[in-house]
């Protein structure tokens, strides 16, 4: 089965060849950010970390303090990010959510809520490398109350993984959950927290059914109406996540693009990651939810090197100028910037 990312190993790959070129573009007068482009996005992440041994060897330098240095900005982030094992950036991601001026929470909630336990396990094991504890012990000092008590399990990354679905116990965990909700005055936050966090994918879709059966609202109505802050954020995201992982991201890159300006950390971090996992199918979600295609709002969003990433062809972008004229209209109902733009292609221009 092909996989549904839009990175793969390139088969004209050849490391000396690559290291080459890097290396005349990066000591040269100048950094030639185009062959950085065609050399990074064009190459899987298991044939980046070929490149980047045989460049330190070559120059007995390491790649990504030479793309720090010789690059800046968005660009440098989105370099840095090509250039680092996979579970190695979700850990550093992670470590800026945490360590900065104030816990970022909706990165963690991202994170955690949609990667696997084997993913979890890699980020775990990368971060103690990295940090000398555990990615537990810091989380514990940042994160606190039932937000916390809830992250903490999905961090520890052990939900059940069995494929065997219980109608009858997703039955009981539906009702259990009506009854600590909807059916009840207040809210046992305990309930929701056990169920979503520890029961496997496929029980907890079955749970999703069966509770809509009882309650006749869905479960992230529920939870809507139910809580609030930082937990009601995390347990919908679980339940989108449950639901479906690429729909939940795809909805995450639409929302860093709204309004004025863009989050590119989150544009980077959902691109880059999934580029070899999913990307395809957010790309898919992302034009059934929101009627636009990802790359078309890349490129309006003026995040240039992710375009490749995105999955369109390296040519198409290399030859691609684009002029973009911004201009508000209330008629749009999602609300961001409308942005009117002309493509130069061939000297044709094209709307």
């Amino acid at each position: 089965l092909s996989s549904p990312g839009t990175v793969k190993d390139n088969p004209s790959f050849k490391v000396d060849e690559d290291v080459s070129a890097l290396k005349k573009a990066i000591e040269g007068l100048g950094t030639t950010e185009k062959t950085l482009i065609e050399v990074l996005t064009q190459r899987s992440n298991a044939q980046r970390q070929l490149i980047a041994q045989a460049y330190e060897k070559a120059t007995g330098r390491k790649l990504v303090d030479d793309l720090k240095g010789d690059t800046h900005g968005d660009f440098e982030d989105v370099l840095v990010a090509l250039v680092t094992p996979p579970a190695v950036f979700d850990c550093h991601e992670v470590i800026k959510a945490i360590k900065g001026a104030g816990t970022t929470e909706s990165i963690l909630t991202e994170i955690f809520a949609s990667k696997s336990n084997k993913q979890i396990k890699a980020l775990s094991e990368a971060y103690m490398a990295e940090t000398g504890k555990s990615v537990l012990h810091d989380l514990k000092g940042e994160v606190s109350g039932d937000y916390g008590k809830a992250l903490l399990i999905l961090a520890e990354g052990k939900r059940d993984e069995s494929t065997h679905v219980d109608t009858a116990k997703a039955k009981a965990d539906a009702k259990a959950l009506y009854e600590a909700g909807e059916k009840k005055w207040g809210t046992d936050e305990d309930k929701f927290i056990d169920i979503l966090c520890h029961r496997s994918i496929p029980q907890l879709r079955q749970t999703l059914v069966e509770y809509k059966e009882i309650s006749k609202k869905t479960l992230q109505e529920s939870i809507e109406s139910e809580m609030s802050g930082n937990l009601e954020t995390l347990l919908v995201a679980v339940v989108k996540c449950v639901k479906n992982v690429p729909a939940y991201l795809a909805e995450r890159l639409f929302k860093s693009m709204r309004g004025a300006g863009t989050t590119e950390s989150v544009l980077t971090r959902i691109i880059v990651s999934r580029s070899e996992i999913d990307l395809m199918d957010i790309r898919a979600e992302y034009k059934k939810l929101f009627g636009y295609s990802l790359y078309s709002q890349t490129l309006l969003a003026d995040s240039t090197i992710l375009l490749p990433i995105c999955g369109e062809t390296l040519t198409e972008y290399l030859r691609l100028k684009v002029k973009v004229k911004t201009d508000k209209l209330s008629t749009f109902s999602w609300g961001a910037r409308v942005i009117w733009f002309k493509i130069s292609l061939n000297g044709i221009v094209g709307f």
